[in-house]
């Protein structure tokens, strides 16, 4: 019996989450993160890339459209028609399409991140979820895992840890604006922010259980910090049981 653990990860939007994960690879042992949402975001990328095969890209854009009018499309079927694969590489979970990797930077756009918000919340992810929890048991036998996304409570409703992080609405916008290096202006990363947590808040995605544990980072001047704050925050709980 493993004595592994899993590790979820939710938390406001720009609020730093993946940047948390990936120090929390570097800090705990034999820990690797899974990124749930670098899926969505491959989907979206893989259909902008069928659009040089005009037949494949009518039917995929058949699917997605089904899913945005509340139909029944199960993203897995979309995720397998795209090619869109998954593995685990250098401790963190990476996203490629027909064999090719995904860099962050292809996919890490206010413009693509705002389409997952829309899409995410009405796609039937029934399949999906046993997917993503198939993934996460098959590498709980020989790490630690930390997953983040939307909706963890409902991909994998026995993790160990619950975090919600937050920030404070002004700081999340300067991180952002730094992280996209000036290509947007402050007054646009702060609406795509608020349009984008009140779509999640509607979704039903920011749920609290009795195991989550609420982690602000505003103060925090780095990622590293950032999740050294969510240690010591399992330190306490460990400490209390």
């Amino acid at each position: 019996m493993s004595n592994n653990i899993v590790i979820g990860i939710e938390g406001q939007v720009s609020s730093g989450k993946t940047s948390i994960c990936k120090e929390l690879t570097n800090i705990m042992p034999n820990t690797i993160f899974v990124d749930g949402g670098s899926f969505y975001r491959g989907i979206l990328e893989a259909i902008k890339r069928k659009k040089s095969n005009p037949i494949e890209f009518i039917k995929i854009v058949a699917l997605v459209k089904k899913v945005l009018n509340g139909k029944e499309a199960d993203v897995l079927e979309i995720i397998e028609r795209l090619k869109v694969e998954f593995r685990i590489e250098d401790k963190i979970s990476r996203i490629y399409i027909d064999g090719q990797r995904l860099e962050e930077k292809e996919i890490e756009t206010m413009e693509n991140s705002m389409d997952v918000s829309k899409f995410a919340p009405k796609a039937n992810n029934e399949k999906f979820f046993k997917f993503a929890r198939d993934i996460i048991n098959k590498y709980k036998k020989e790490y630690n895992v930390i997953i983040s996304g939307r909706g963890l409570w409902d991909i994998y409703p026995e993790m160990d840890y619950h975090f919600y992080i937050t920030a404070d609405i002004e700081e999340r916008v300067e991180r952002r604006y730094k992280q996209f290096n000036g290509l947007y202006s402050r007054e646009e990363i702060k609406e795509n922010i608020q349009k984008r947590d009140n779509m999640h808040k509607d979704a039903g995605y920011n749920k609290f259980e009795e195991k989550t544990i609420i982690v602000d980072v505003t103060e925090c001047k780095s990622a590293e910090e950032s999740a050294r704050k969510v240690i010591s925050k399992m330190s306490k709980e460990k400490e209390n049981v």
